[in-house]
């Protein structure tokens, strides 16, 4: 009885070590970001031209993107600068290039992919 438990955790912990690599690693926002203006249930959507607090917070959520995307100041506003990069972030994603804030952006800015592998446009 107690062989087949100790087999059993073996045959468990292998499996995990060999699908580990394959799970998708998602990061936070949180690891080494701190973006509180607004709480992080609060996700209205935003567009070009929006401003305030939750634009703030996309804002600072993008900034957790690391590589060739500039990093954007949380001034509030939701301009050009925002829209490409909202943009970029949704087609790493697999979502509509909109520029549109909305719930599912709202997700994968609080939870980004760690690579993304589609060059951020010039």
């Amino acid at each position: 009885m107690r062989r087949n438990r100790l087999l059993t955790s073996a045959a468990v912990l292998g499996a995990a070590v060999a699908l580990g690599p394959a799970v998708p690693h998602t990061a936070t926002a949180a690891s080494g970001q701190r973006c509180s203006y607004v709480a992080s249930g609060y996700r209205p959507t935003l567009t070009y031209g929006a401003t305030g607090a939750a634009v703030r917070q996309a804002q600072c959520l993008s900034n957790a993107w690391g590589g060739q995307p500039p990093k954007v100041a949380p001034d509030g506003f939701y301009g050009t600068v925002m829209q490409k990069k909202i943009e970029w972030i949704q087609t790493c994603h697999g979502l509509p290039a909109s520029g549109v804030v909305e719930g599912r952006t709202w997700h994968v800015l609080y939870h980004p992919a760690l690579d993304c592998y589609v060059p951020y446009p010039s």
